[in-house]
């Protein structure tokens, strides 16, 4: 009986929208919540600047990996094997945190002839400042430094800065794409 009601809470509990998430820590991470708290770290350590989801998509990486770059603050979660190719699977995840904390008035997005670029609305800095976590104090640090290090950079310097480490970066597994130089064009 009490065997038989745990398996009905668990699975209760790893049921998300008819979709068993059970042993898949990638739930976790990078939820639209977290990925939306990151890019709204970003805008809101770039303000007034708007950002294109190129930029937002690099400065989301070296926000969570800043122990990457010589001289970086400690990185916000784990260097693990294999993160280089965490750039090339960024912007869906990104678009969906992007949409969340636009629809809640926290990023504004503007369409213009530069393409579309996003910006933190006057609720955002108030709102991460409301957040009393020792991981949401080390994500705005860090993405204060982020910033700070590569706003002066063009976008395309950016991407000759990540195309040079990013064997470096936990480069055990390079996608074809990067290879081809697909995402570096």
């Amino acid at each position: 009986m009490i065997g038989e009601a745990f398996a009905i809470n668990w699975r209760m509990m790893t049921d998300y929208h008819g979709v068993t998430r059970m042993n898949n820590i990638s739930n976790v991470f990078n939820t639209p919540l977290e990925t939306g708290l990151r890019c709204m770290a970003l805008l809101v350590a770039g303000y007034p600047n708007y950002y294109d989801i190129d930029r937002i998509i690099f400065y989301d990486y070296l926000l969570v990996h800043s122990g990457d770059i010589a001289g970086g603050p400690a990185s916000l979660h784990p260097s693990t094997p294999h993160r280089s190719g965490e750039i090339l699977i960024r912007r869906p995840v990104l678009e969906n945190g992007l949409k969340a904390m636009i629809f809640r008035g926290l990023i504004e997005v503007k369409y213009s002839n530069m393409g579309i670029e996003y910006v933190a609305t006057d609720l955002a800095a108030p709102f991460l400042e409301s957040l009393e976590a020792q991981y949401t104090k080390k994500m705005l640090a860090i993405a204060d430094w982020v910033v700070h290090e590569f706003d002066s950079l063009p976008i395309s310097e950016l991407k000759v800065i990540l195309k040079n480490n990013i064997t470096v970066w936990g480069g055990e597994f390079l996608n074809e794409s990067v290879i081809r130089g697909d995402l570096f064009s």
